[in-house]
């Protein structure tokens, strides 16, 4: 306890720098090249996540519980590439690496929530597969609106919590030696381990945190699935177990998007170059958001045709329009 007290002390000063300074893709050669692709993938991401946020609003027949999960996937993935991109590329490509303390905290708080959200909504969508294949008759009583909405609300308080402790652990510590943080953002493992005072505490979260946020819900997306081969196996012919699985595809396409770059680059920590291990972790933050409202629209028949149901009603509004415009000139 007296390890948690010194850091977390009632009645000591702290000293907090006036500005962190972000280095982390600085004298990595070409790199501008790398802004415009990130610029790119923001602009798809943003257009991507909206489309779907709107056309899951529009359409009345996308109200069922598994699409509450999925327009909040395209929120948190909205809002996650928000938070991260602008500010990388003004720090990075508008040459502004100085970030003051209080707005480093806050730029850690946002890109942490979103991020660590993400893999949340997975294990919902994943809950949301596993009743619907193995327990289809109950499924309307068990995935209720309800259910869901609860899920995603506790999944955000959650994270909300974990990454405020975070945060208050960060502003206990005093920064009395450099204030570089080697990342391409502000990094929470970057910046505790810069503190002149013990650290302990930021020390234990950092490594909880994965295991809460990364380890646990992959365990349970691979158990759902592992669960729901098996059984299909059992009770169902090959044929039968396939157009089942079938639903499952842009699922599993998610989850490996948002897990296998983080597992690879987290594996191979030791044996890359730290440029590269920065590139890849930036890859891992900004991919999965730009990646997943296409694999959704892709993948799932519903969005596909809600979307041609509304392509099909503007180009309707359009030609009575200019139906309308024809017999008001021709009366003129």
């Amino acid at each position: 306890m007296n390890l948690f007290n010194s850091a977390l002390g009632r009645n000591i000063t702290f000293v907090h720098p006036a500005y962190f300074i972000i280095t982390g893709f600085i004298g990595i050669s070409n790199i501008k090249y790398y802004y415009i692709f990130l610029f790119f993938v923001f602009i798809v991401s943003v257009v991507g996540n909206a489309a779907v946020m709107v056309v899951i609003l529009l359409d009345h027949n996308l109200r069922s519980p598994k699409y509450v999960a999925v327009f909040n996937l395209a929120f948190v993935d909205l809002l996650g590439n928000t938070a991260l991109v602008p500010k990388v590329l003004d720090v990075f490509l508008f040459n502004n690496p100085r970030i003051p303390f209080n707005d480093c905290l806050t730029y850690l708080f946002f890109c942490y929530t979103c991020l660590s959200m993400q893999s949340f909504n997975l294990v919902a969508l994943a809950y949301d597969r596993l009743i619907a294949i193995i327990f289809p008759l109950h499924y309307a009583v068990k995935v209720t609106h309800r259910f869901m909405f609860s899920l995603v609300l506790y999944g955000w308080l959650f994270v909300i919590l974990a990454v405020l402790i975070s945060v208050f652990l960060l502003t206990r510590l005093s920064f009395c030696k450099s204030v570089i943080i080697n990342s391409y953002f502000c990094d929470h493992g970057q910046i505790y381990r810069l503190a002149c005072n013990d650290h302990f505490p930021s020390y234990v979260v950092s490594c909880l945190y994965p295991v809460v946020i990364f380890w646990l819900p992959l365990a349970f997306i691979l158990l759902s699935y592992l669960y729901i081969v098996c059984t299909l196996s059992k009770v169902a012919t090959l044929q039968q177990g396939l157009k089942a699985f079938k639903t499952c595809i842009g699922h599993l396409l998610l989850v490996a998007i948002y897990f296998v770059p983080v597992l690879i680059t987290f594996t191979m920590m030791a044996d890359i170059h730290p440029n590269a291990r920065i590139i890849n972790l930036s890859l891992t933050s900004v991919f999965p958001p730009m990646l997943n409202p296409i694999i959704y629209v892709l993948q799932t028949q519903e969005i596909k045709e809600s979307l041609k149901r509304i392509l099909k009603i503007e180009k309707c509004k359009k030609k009575v329009h200019r139906n309308v415009c024809a017999e008001v000139i021709s009366t003129k």
